[in-house]
This record gives structure tokens, sequence and C-alpha cells, in this order.
């Protein structure tokens, strides 16, 4: 399993332009992979899972893949959350 942490950057969370940016890209990695906080693991390709998260300016999320391949798409996510606003 790989897994990576990331701090939400954009002052409206995870809600919105933001969420939907981030879906998107998940969505075209074509990789299953989940985005948590607090322990609650959702899938990362679905909008509506991501924003029922409720994840705000400055908090941290996990996420994670079972995929070995996925280390660098994870990384690209990591650092598409640490940029997007």
């Amino acid at each position: 399993m790989s897994e990576r942490t990331a701090t939400i950057v954009s002052p409206s969370g995870l809600h919105a332009r933001p969420a939907a940016l981030f879906t998107q890209a998940v969505s075209k990695s074509g990789f299953a992979i989940t985005i948590a906080k607090d322990g609650n693991a959702v899938n990362a390709a679905s909008i509506l899972a991501v924003i029922s998260l409720g994840v705000s300016q400055g908090e941290t999320v996990t996420l994670s893949s079972e995929d070995e391949a996925a280390d660098s798409v994870l990384d690209e996510l990591v650092e598409l959350l640490a940029t997007v606003e």
C-alpha cells in the first residue's frame, strides 16, 4: 500500500472547485485511490464523497492506494492539494 499526507491550502478547503479539480485528477489517473480525514476514508474519485469529508483549510488528509504503481500519482495529487486555491 502506498500512502501520502497532504495539507489543504485552499481557503475554501476541499469544496467546490478544489474538490472538482482533485477528483478529476484522481479519475484520470486510473488508480483506485482513497482520501481520509480523521480515519474516515472515502473514494477520492467521488466529488460527493470528498466534499462530505468536510476538509477545511490547514487540515491534513491521507491519500492511499493498494497499487504500488500509484506512487507518482499520489505525489502529483499531494502537489495539487498543496497548490490549488
